[in-house]
């Protein structure tokens, strides 16, 4: 069957993107249509990829400031001609999942979150570096983009979400019951060191406010922890301001030296509501247990006193109450990494090639029982 896959923008590298890379994977004739591609941020998996882009990526600047141009995106999804395929896999947390489709094509939508800019659009334009009166201009559109977003999810033939709280979401939104599927991860990256490890705790992460690093800065500051920081961001100097002297910021390190701090940390620090969050995943895959805020993705990755802790409030006192009998617990390093495994590349594609199989067959029930009435 011919299949084509289409996702928002492939101008980063995030969990969004190592999902399309395994859908390239399951299906490498497939091409992939994109409104835009910036080649110096992408998987080496997708290299060597069929990438087709729309006319947004002749837009001078395009890629530099690729949020700024959110009202044009609609209109660039709606250009691309996906006709002839019998199934169109999008990735989505914004726009692709609005392609068009021809009347004999199964669009299968595994959705990241419904368009923030939409339905979430304070954390979404936080990030984003434009004057006020921009931004008040842009809530103009929320309305219209809400009317768009659900429209075009009421055309996808299954909506696939990517952790518990997505699901919730695509429900509030969009009123429409969701599978679960979570993401893939790359375990065999990852490996548990022997002997015990060092005397430091672990944040990974985009330092941007709403991802709450302060929680951890201040904590690790008051309680004389260790903590190491890394990864960079617009929130990186409010964060050292607020910082005592057994905090280090890191600033974006290699991947290999990432893997190995995840490797020798205590545990890592989680302080945010994430989607879903696959650093907590890869870091369980390391052998080390998670501190992390008892909401969004966590939930469905940390188990409770086995592979990590929560704590209950997204305060500073709740978390050092927390690291503060964070040492009462033996943590069993294999025990944690067979958790992570669970959540492996090959489990994913296993779930969603079955979740395809599922929604073909029952298509062709259904066509098949269409076509007896008629001739009945």
């Amino acid at each position: 069957m011919k299949v084509a896959i289409v996702h928002d923008y492939l101008n980063q590298m995030g969990g969004a993107e190592r999902v399309v890379a395994v859908f390239h994977k399951m299906f490498p004739e497939a091409p992939i249509y994109t409104t835009i591609v910036d080649r110096n941020k992408l998987f080496p998996e997708l290299k060597d990829a069929d990438i087709k882009t729309t006319w947004m990526q002749r837009i001078p600047g395009i890629l530099g400031k690729f949020k700024m141009f959110f009202w044009l995106y609609p209109f660039a999804v709606r250009s691309m001609n996906v006709k002839g395929y019998d199934i169109i896999l999008s990735s989505s947390s914004a726009y692709a999942k609005g392609v068009r489709k021809d009347s004999g094509s199964v669009h299968i939508c595994y959705c990241h979150t419904p368009m923030r800019f939409a339905w979430n659009y304070e954390a979404y334009m936080e990030s984003v570096q434009v004057p006020n009166i921009v931004k008040r201009l842009a809530k103009c559109l929320i309305k219209p983009l809400q009317i768009w977003d659900k429209n075009n999810s009421k055309q996808v033939d299954r909506l696939i979400a990517n952790s518990t709280i997505v699901k919730e979401r695509i429900k509030q939104c969009y009123g429409m019951n969701a599978q679960i599927i979570f993401p893939p991860v790359e375990i065999s990256r990852f490996k548990v060191t022997e002997g015990e490890p060092e005397d430091y705790y672990l944040v990974v992460s985009r330092l941007v406010s709403y991802k709450k690093i302060d929680l951890a800065v201040e904590a690790c500051t008051r309680m004389g922890q260790r903590l190491l920081v890394v990864g960079d961001g617009p929130d990186r100097e409010r964060l050292e301001q607020l910082a005592g002297d057994t905090v280090t910021f890191l600033g974006r390190r290699s991947d290999e030296e990432v893997v190995s701090y995840m490797e020798h940390c205590k545990a890592l620090i989680f302080p945010g509501i994430e989607d879903f969050g696959i650093t907590p995943l890869e870091v369980n895959a390391c052998g080390r247990p998670i501190i992390a805020y008892c909401v969004g993705g966590a939930l469905d990755t940390v188990v409770a006193e086995q592979t990590g802790l929560f704590f209950e409030e997204q305060s500073v006192s709740s978390l050092m109450a927390t690291i503060e009998r964070f040492d009462q617990y033996h943590w069993n390093p294999e025990h944690i990494r067979h958790h992570a495994e669970k959540f492996s590349e090959d489990i994913f594609i296993e779930r969603l090639q079955s979740s395809i199989d599922g929604l073909l067959g029952t298509r062709e029930i259904n066509s098949k029982i269409t076509e007896a009435k008629r001739s009945y």
